[in-house]
């Protein structure tokens, strides 16, 4: 399953970060972050539960930016 979410974030190397992050938790398959649109898409690995693995995914970020927000 893949899905898009807006985010705020301050800078093209803190989104690069946020990228990362997100890609490094546990049920995301792939994930990219795009600076110039403010949006985030995500691919789940299958069967995994997006709701509760972009909870994580909001962490992880805020670990990179704790100023940033993915609108869930």
């Amino acid at each position: 399953m893949k899905k898009s979410y807006k985010i705020e974030v301050d800078c093209a190397n803190c989104a690069n970060k946020m990228e990362d992050a997100a890609r490094n938790t546990p049920g995301v398959k792939d994930a990219v972050v795009n600076f110039m649109t403010l949006k985030m898409n995500v691919e789940f690995d299958e069967g995994s539960d997006h709701k509760a693995v972009m909870q994580d995914v909001l962490k992880n970020c805020k670990k990179v930016e704790d100023d940033c927000e993915i609108y869930i």
